[in-house]
């Protein structure tokens, strides 16, 4: 009965599956170990995050030895001279599940550039008048290192249109329009919030958060394996609707449907060959001769 099985037909049906299916398990295994690494770059970030925050100062290094800011110099403990300049405020910001605002002043250092600083968060949309000024003279601060942030990710608003005084977003695209002098690729957080404000905690390396990305490949993992049942579904379904049809065959029971088809296929055949059905050819011999 599943002789059939040798036919060239079902030789490349069975070839597409043997191939197939194993494609389908090591896709699905590959983003899941996907997601798997993200969740634990996640949880490694969060904890070095949390060490970040109970970080000694005395551990710090000058800014340049620091720059450019990657995923091993973030939060690390960095120590800068200058004198402060503009303040900014930076709204929509959370600090222990409140809505408030960063205090964000640019600190000039030797070389002409300016270096961000946060040195602390107010709750609500405070007043700029009501903000505690920076220190007057030259100061030397130590803080967390940060990269710079890119609006709408990693919990950054995308809001645009704010008002003077105010930034969406801590990097140097966007505050090279609001200062006159270049800024550093980077910022820094204190360790303890200035003139009583409350400290901001160093957030974590970017792309290390279980974003959209990481949930897309917990859902990739899903489709790659139902993808290979299906495989196996429509296998077995072929398998046994074939050996359905040959045992019927061999016992003489066809379905009507396979007679109304080879007819159809008859027919088919003939009017491609000669232009006519089988009917009008039939006909067309069994009338008389025209004198």
């Amino acid at each position: 009965m599943y002789r059939f099985l040798l036919t060239p037909r079902w030789w490349g049906i069975n070839v597409f599956v043997l191939l197939a299916v194993p494609f389908c398990v090591f896709m699905g295994t590959w983003q899941l170990d996907r997601f798997e690494t993200r969740v634990d770059g996640h949880r490694d970030a969060t904890a070095q995050a949390a060490e970040d925050r109970k970080a000694d100062p005395s551990t710090a290094r000058p800014l340049a030895e620091l720059l450019p800011v990657d995923k091993r110099t973030v939060g690390d403990q960095a120590t800068v001279t200058g004198r402060y300049g503009e303040q900014l405020l930076v709204p929509d910001r959370e600090v222990d599940e409140r809505r408030g605002s960063y205090v964000l002043t640019m600190l000039r250092t030797g070389d002409g550039r300016a270096l961000p600083v946060v040195r602390g968060w107010l709750p609500g949309t405070p007043d700029a008048a009501d903000v505690p000024a920076p220190p007057a003279g030259e100061v030397t601060v130590t803080g967390a290192l940060q990269v710079s942030e890119v609006p709408g990710q990693n919990g950054v608003p995308a809001a645009g249109g704010l008002p003077a005084g105010q930034t969406g977003a801590i990097s140097a695209a966007s505050l090279v329009n609001l200062v006159p002098y270049d800024v550093y690729d980077a910022w820094v957080v204190l360790n303890k919030g200035d003139a009583g404000m409350k400290a901001v905690p160093p957030a974590a390396a970017p792309g290390s958060g279980l974003d959209l990305k990481a949930f897309q490949n917990l859902g990739y993992t899903g489709e790659w394996f139902v993808f290979a049942g299906f495989v196996v579904f429509m296998w077995y379904r072929l398998l046994r609707r074939e050996a359905e049809f040959v045992r019927d065959a061999e016992l003489g029971i066809l379905p009507e449907d396979a007679d109304d088809t080879a007819n159809a296929s008859d027919a088919a055949g003939a009017l491609a060959t000669t232009g006519r059905t089988p009917e009008t050819q039939e006909r067309r011999e069994s009338a008389p001769a025209a004198s």
